[in-house]
């Protein structure tokens, strides 16, 4: 089994990076695995921590329609280069927390993606120089307001609310080959979701190397890859899970949120 990095709070409430143990405990580490963080002597045990995102990153740089099943499904062609966008550093969830249905909102959807953590800084890198910046990889659901994304024209507001980002659980160093990803809703056998990582348009070490040279990437940024076709519509209880072969799933339930003050309108 590839050893799998995770991130994690302590009961004491301190938080931590870790190894994680086949039995569940959690190996700690004295950095963030990618600042050469080393094992130490202590150790949390199965019920001594909560699960958090595996990362905490400065950015999360994604990537629209890069898989060509999915651009024909919104009804547009491929872009000729990578469709980049910003989520806020705000939307990172972890594995099992909610994913919360903005009051703004009637159409939400799940999007299951590949994501690339990043090791070292990188700037004005070439896809060869890449392969040493990418320090690992977990799973992510960019979640997205469909209506306000096609009312907006532009899509910082449908991505960007708090909880649309899940990630995890955890990071693991390499890829199987031939990967596939998948997504599934409540209690369905059949995935809404499934493709092999190669049916990507643009390939993970070729997206890093054009948006470093684009802006500054920093150890712990996230680079979301696309999502396949199959995207649809989330209610609140719904659950959704997204599976990547060689890394494991990503399980989080739709719930209301519950804002402190009323969303505020045009006057």
């Amino acid at each position: 089994m590839a050893q799998r990095y995770v991130r994690v709070q302590s009961q004491a409430g301190q938080l931590h990076y870790g190894l994680l143990q086949p039995d569940r405990s959690v190996f700690i580490l004295d950095a963030p695995p990618w600042l050469q963080g080393q094992v130490t002597e202590a150790v949390l045990p199965p019920d001594g921590y909560t699960l958090l995102a595996p990362c905490a990153p400065s950015k999360i740089v994604a990537v629209g329609k890069n898989y060509a099943k999915h651009a024909a499904e919104m009804g547009t062609p491929l872009p000729l280069t990578p469709l980049l966008f910003l989520k806020p550093s705000t939307t990172v969830t972890s594995v099992g927390a909610p994913i919360y249905y903005p009051s703004q909102s009637q159409e939400i959807d799940y999007e299951g993606e590949l994501a690339i953590i990043i090791g070292e800084r990188c700037v004005d890198c070439t896809p060869e120089q890449v392969q040493s910046k990418i320090w690992g990889y977990t799973i992510a659901n960019d979640v997205t307001a469909r209506d306000l994304q096609r009312q907006d024209g532009q899509w910082t507001r449908a991505k960007s609310f708090d909880s649309f980002c899940p990630l995890g659980p955890w990071i693991v160093r390499e890829l199987s080959p031939g990967a596939r990803i998948q997504t599934f809703l409540n209690n369905r056998t059949e995935p809404v979701q499934s493709a092999s990582l190669d049916e990507m348009v643009f390939k993970p070490e070729f997206l890093v190397a054009y948006i470093s040279q684009i802006m500054t990437l920093l150890p712990g940024d996230v680079v979301l890859t696309g999502t396949p076709e199959g995207v649809g519509p989330l209610a609140i209880g719904d659950r959704v899970r997204v599976e990547i072969e060689g890394i494991g799933t990503l399980e989080n339930v739709i719930a209301t949120r519950h804002p402190a003050v009323a969303p505020i309108e045009k006057s």
